[in-house]
């Protein structure tokens, strides 16, 4: 401490001085003293002797001596003051040096109570002072660090890692926490550490589980994959050969039956596939192929796939898209068709009366997007309670959750959707009540595409005044609806008595009548009116005894936008006379261009299935029964001059699989420059996108997934036959 050496100087050079004083007072009297004696001898011997001068001479002399006197004691006086000063300075300084200890030693007991590790070291790297949790810890040895953890630095310098280091009682972690400061030795580091040892092994563990979860997860999906693609075989046989027993002349009791067995397989493939989405989900595959699509269009075909199932129930589906909505958008169809059929089909499985409705329109919910649309399915079926509501979205749940199990499903449908509508970074939720139906309803933003395709423009109908007979409001309401959109005055009746009094009261220039109400249309009451009936599917039969009954025309419930203009709009008679059926037995008409097509497929019953469709359409098929016997199909079959127009290859197969027989095939027609490439189409049971991207990969051109369908190979091959019509020309 400098400044206390300081002092001490200047302490003894005051009592330096004042000794200096003391001496110079001496020195002024003893002086004094000798000048009067001086003089005085000079007055005894001197003759000439002035007594004045000796006067003058001595009184100079005498405040000479006087004034020095005086200077001396104010010195004196002067240095007392300084010295009562420093004294009191002194016991000062010598308080505060004990306060100072006292308090050096308080922080020392604080840092050695403390739980945390706190150390200082020098720059040389020397602990100049550790606290007694660092002492415990390390046992005076020195720290040994078996790990070094990465080093985050902040924007004020301060230092954070983790070490792992070696003590008595084994290896621990800890998190350090470091910071520039000024020692007594010049700059110094001040180290803060706490021993995370739990936590490290917490977070080590949590590790673990998710690695052990994720494996659980991968194992999941393979035993998804290998059991859809056991039961995918044999169900590709069950739905194929009952298909193709329907197609033969039966009884009705036998119809019932066959027709019964597909629908039971069909429902299988369903629980099927939904458990193949769940699995895509939790394992974070579910990806998405936005392109452009048709609001309208993707509506008008679900609610005309579900139309069969309502119309069964005698419950009305019916469809409305809003003007304000593009006619061409940017979504996945597949996907946004998955979430339509899935909340759609639940709510013609919980609705006995009344119907079901699906309608888009721009959202009222997410006013700061523009591009976002609500997609909305009503239904007046049994309704929802909060508590439903609140579960009805997780996995496996159910709104019927008794023991009756009347209603069935896995519970995996909403589930579903609500993640598809998320993973298009929407919501999905429920407006419900007990007995008053259900509606749900998904936001999801889908910008309009760049080019929007070519769309008839919306009728103008300039208040056509059009009278709505049905029982049923839900189809009616929408169809009402959008013919007010176009210019129309519609008004919707559903009973006789109002539909009689309607008619008597204003004149109306098209009446549409379902067939409960098609007296009334018919009768002298309609006046000049267009007439034309509502039918659905299974009433076709009626459609031939329409113009007898006065009718113009007819439409097919569900409506389509496009037929319903094309009905207000045209003068001659709406629809089409039905063709007659055609004998069950009878073949398909055979292609313009027969192919010839190599299928590989191990399972007998399967190879069959393949043999009988292909022949009724009017191709021709070989069998090989594994990858082996289709290479050497195909190689007899190029060196015969007369190579497959097409090959149908399973992909699992002994001997040689359907990915290793097309590779083969692709690299010997590369080795052939002038070999034409033929088409092979992957046949298989697995339906998960890490299985086609494999097919694509060894050089399939297409890829069929079992159960075989009818439409999707008929497809295949039409394509296939395009090709061989352009290559014919």
């Amino acid at each position: 401490m400098r400044w206390r050496s300081r002092m001490v100087r200047r302490i003894d050079a005051m009592l330096g001085r004042s000794v200096l004083f003391g001496r110079a007072a001496v020195i002024t009297i003893a002086v004094f003293a000798g000048a009067t004696g001086f003089l005085s001898g000079i007055q005894a011997s001197s003759a000439t002797y002035n007594p004045h001068s000796y006067a003058i001479g001595s009184a100079a002399l005498l405040m000479l001596a006087c004034i020095t006197l005086a200077g001396v004691l104010w010195s004196r006086r002067r240095i007392k003051r300084r010295l009562a000063d420093a004294e009191r300075r002194i016991e000062h300084l010598v308080d505060s040096t004990w306060e100072l200890r006292e308090a050096q030693d308080r922080a020392a007991h604080l840092l050695d109570a403390h739980g945390d590790i706190i150390l200082r070291r020098d720059a040389a790297g020397h602990v100049t002072f550790a606290n007694q949790a660092y002492r415990a810890l390390t046992q005076d040895a020195p720290l040994t660090v078996v790990e070094q953890g990465p080093a985050n630095v902040l924007d004020d310098g301060t230092r954070l890692h983790d070490q792992k280091i070696a003590t008595a009682g084994g290896a621990r972690w800890i998190a350090w926490r470091e910071v520039a400061v000024r020692g007594d030795a010049g700059a110094e580091v001040q180290a803060i550490g706490r021993d995370v040892t739990a936590r490290v092994a917490t977070e080590q563990a949590l590790t673990d589980a998710r690695d052990a979860a994720e494996a659980a997860s991968r194992a999941k999906s393979r035993f998804l994959a290998t059991v859809s693609h056991e039961i995918r075989t044999p169900l590709n046989g069950i739905l194929g050969m009952t298909g193709l027993l329907l197609d033969s002349r039966l009884t009705p009791e036998q119809r019932t039956y066959a027709t019964a067995a597909k629908t039971s397989g069909e429902n299988l493939l369903s629980l099927i596939e939904d458990m193949l989405d769940f699995s895509k989900i939790e394992a974070g595959k579910l990806d998405l192929a936005p392109q452009p699509l048709s609001p309208t269009a993707l509506v008008e075909d679900v609610v005309e796939l579900l139309a069969p199932r309502a119309h069964g129930k005698a419950i009305e589906i019916a469809s409305f898209v809003d003007p304000q909505v593009p006619a061409q958008v940017i979504g996945d169809p597949a996907r946004l068709r998955q979430v339509l059929l899935n909340l759609a089909g639940n709510a013609i499985k919980f609705t006995e009366r009344g119907g079901v409705s699906i309608t888009i329109a721009p959202s009222k919910r997410a006013v700061a997007d523009p591009h976002a649309l609500d997609i909305v399915v009503r239904d007046t079926g049994i309704g929802l309670d909060a508590a439903d509501q609140a579960r009805i979205f997780d996995e496996f749940e159910q709104a019927d959750t008794g023991t009756t199990r009347r209603y069935g499903g896995t519970g995996l449908g909403l589930a579903i959707s609500k993640r598809i509508i998320a993973r298009m970074g929407g919501t999905l939720g429920v407006d419900s009540a007990p007995g008053v139906g259900a509606t749900f309803t998904a936001t999801v933003t889908l910008p309009p595409a760049d080019t929007q395709a070519a769309t008839e423009p919306a009728p103008i109908l300039d208040n056509l005044a059009v009278l709505i007979a049905a029982t049923g409001i839900t189809e009616a309401g929408l169809i009402a609806h959008r013919l007010r959109r176009w210019g129309a005055l519609c008004a919707v009746v559903s009973d006789d008595t109002t539909a009689q009094a309607m008619l008597r009261q204003q004149t109306w220039d098209v009446i549409l009548a379902d067939p409960a109400l098609a007296d009334i249309a018919a009768s002298g009451l309609a006046g000049g009116a267009r007439r034309i009936a509502l039918l659905t599917p299974d009433k076709r039969e009626a459609i031939t005894g329409l113009k007898q009954n006065g009718f113009d025309g007819y439409l097919i419930k569900p409506v389509r936008a496009a037929s319903l203009a094309a009905a207000m709009q045209s003068g001659a008679f709406v629809g089409a006379l039905p063709e007659p059926a055609a004998d069950n037995e009878t073949a398909a008409d055979a292609p313009v261009h027969p192919l010839s097509v190599l299928v590989g497929e191990d399972n007998p019953i399967n190879a069959l299935l393949a043999r009988t469709l292909l022949t009724r359409m009017g191709h021709r098929p070989v069998i090989a029964a594994d990858g082996a016997a289709v290479l050497a199909a195909w190689r007899g079959a190029r060196a015969a001059g007369a190579p497959f127009d097409l090959v149908l290859m399973d992909v699992h197969m002994p001997a040689m699989d359907g990915l290793a027989a097309t590779r083969a095939i692709r690299r010997e027609e590369q080795a052939d420059t002038g070999a034409m490439r033929t088409p092979v189409i992957a046949l298989t049971a697995n339906a998960f996108d890490d299985d086609r991207d494999a097919c694509r990969d060894a050089g399939m051109d297409g890829f069929l997934v079992k159960p075989l369908q009818r439409e999707a190979l008929t497809a295949a091959l039409d394509e296939a036959c395009g090709r061989a019509a352009t290559l014919a020309a």
